[in-house]
């Protein structure tokens, strides 16, 4: 019994010793102390994925398990973070405020990460791609082959994104590049011209024009219109805009910023649209596309290549941007022209 009772009395005095070091812990301590960092990386993936379902995607995790973390993460933080009314979804001031600290959080996660690897010797981290839809070339595809067998170690992450969201990511670094399409060349980024691709029209089987021969321009005129969201005047696409007003194309009735679902609603046969020649030579062989008129002087467009010269490289981002400098090096601008 005597001994119990000593024990008892340790307990108690434990729990004071708790419960006067708590009282010493500012409410920021006692949150870094306490949080549990899966809440921030969930929290992380609702902010840049915009929805509940799509973070739900990212992380590999069912809605309720997603709502029920940031709910966690509002209690534990005392502060309401996502906006989530009728329509909306939207980062209150805290959420923004908390936002740029968790960015900072996995970046100093993914730094340590690094240097532990790479103080072993072997070229380690992550190299992040923002590329728009369906970026095809030879040179980016022998980049990343030649990459993967010298650096085994390190990592690739690729994004489908809209050029202009590409475009953002790498200037706020969150992409070590981006590949994608530029109304005008931006001062705060490097920036090159990676290929030229040439873009044609195009029906699938359901619309009444496909495999039609001896098709005119003027044959296309009053047909309805599928294509990329950046297909207007003033901007990437102004080129695609010009060849559909020509032909007198109504609509849109369609649009995406991905090239796999403009192609889509084009086999579905929702209407007439611009995809690039060389991207779909195969469905040309295989008779799931048809190609309109003109078959001549196909309007051109420049894909980019774009860099950030004020961010801080991994080895990884730095071993893979001096591959694709020697590939371009070797590739001179005329070897990158494809299409005709």
């Amino acid at each position: 019994m005597a001994h119990g009772a000593a024990f008892s009395k340790w307990i108690v005095l434990i729990c004071i010793i708790d419960t006067v070091n708590d009282m010493r812990l500012s409410p920021a301590e006692k949150l870094a102390r306490d949080l549990d960092w899966n809440l921030l990386r969930v929290f992380l993936a609702l902010a840049e994925a915009g929805s509940v379902t799509r973070a739900g995607e990212r992380l590999g995790l069912k809605q309720p398990s997603v709502s029920q973390a940031l709910k966690r993460l509002e209690e534990r933080t005392g502060h309401r973070l996502i906006d989530r009314s009728a329509g909306s979804f939207t980062l209150t001031p805290e959420g923004m405020a908390l936002l740029a600290e968790a960015q900072a959080v996995r970046a100093a996660i993914l730094r340590g990460a690094e240097a532990m690897a790479e103080a072993s010797g072997a070229v380690a981290g992550e190299v992040t791609l923002a590329l728009a839809s369906h970026v095809v070339s030879p040179l980016l595809d022998a980049a990343l082959r030649r990459f993967h067998a010298a650096h085994p170690k390190a990592t690739l992450s690729i994004d489908i994104l809209p050029s202009r969201e590409a475009l953002t990511r790498l200037a706020e670094g969150q992409a070590s590049l981006a590949i994608c399409l530029m109304t005008d060349p931006r001062s705060d980024l490097q920036t090159e011209v990676f290929y030229r691709e040439f873009f044609g029209l195009f029906c699938g089987p359901p619309h009444p024009l496909y495999a039609r021969s001896g098709l005119t321009l003027e044959d296309l005129a009053g047909h309805t219109a599928v294509s990329f969201q950046t297909d207007r005047m003033g901007d990437a696409l102004a080129a695609v805009t010009e060849l559909r007003q020509r032909a007198g194309l109504s609509g849109p009735v369609g649009q995406s910023t991905h090239l796999e679902e403009v192609r889509r609603m084009i086999l579905a046969g929702l209407g007439i649209g611009p995809l690039p020649l060389h991207v779909v030579e195969e469905d040309l062989r295989a008779g799931r596309l048809w190609r309109l008129p003109p078959q001549d002087d196909p309007p051109a467009i420049d894909v980019y290549l774009a860099r950030n010269p004020r961010a801080r490289r991994n080895r990884a981002e730095a071993a893979f941007l001096a591959i694709l400098d020697t590939l371009l090096a070797e590739t001179p601008p005329e070897q990158r022209i494809y299409g005709p």
